[in-house]
């Protein structure tokens, strides 16, 4: 069972984890390894926004132990990251983050999210209902360029299908 809970200060070693082993894991399928060398670095357990105003980041947990983790932007109306720990990839953890993230748009009144999707994660998006609407260079750390999707959907929509 995955829970969604809000993220904490003290969540930031296990974001870090679940990030770099996601970039790492998951991100290598679509991109070169000096790309995903540049887009896990310097992950820092302070550099999460999980007591910003301006941000909704949340968890998701099995067991109590951290598995993934969703951010939306308020002011930009945009989900600035999903990502899941590739030992939980394909579970139902993602789906169930993009689903609280799409309802936390939908409770502030909102009825259009963007984000920008890796090539590796565009399929996930597709398959909940996310349009492409153009691919952008995205310049990761050390001024590295990961081609990426910008991507769009009504939240008034139901979610895609798995």
């Amino acid at each position: 069972m995955v829970e969604i809970r809000p993220a904490r200060v003290t969540d930031g070693e296990a974001l870090v984890s679940v990030h770099i082993a996601a970039v790492r894991e998951l991100g290598a399928a679509a991109y070169e390894s000096a790309q995903v060398d540049a887009w896990a670095a310097n992950k820092s357990p302070d550099g999460y926004p999980v007591d910003v105003d301006t941000a909704h980041f949340v968890v998701a947990t099995r067991n109590g132990a951290v598995v993934g983790f969703g951010h939306f932007e308020f002011g930009v109306d945009e989900v600035q990251a999903v990502y899941v720990h590739p030992d939980h990839a394909r579970t139902g953890v993602g789906r169930a983050l993009l689903d609280h993230l799409e309802e936390t748009a939908r409770a502030v009144g909102l009825d259009r999210l963007t984000l920008l999707a890796s090539k590796n994660a565009v399929g996930f998006y597709e398959r909940h209902g996310w349009q492409g609407l153009e691919w952008v260079d995205h310049e990761s750390t050390g001024a590295v360029v990961l081609e990426c999707l910008r991507m769009e959907k009504l939240v008034d929509q139901s979610p895609g299908i798995e």
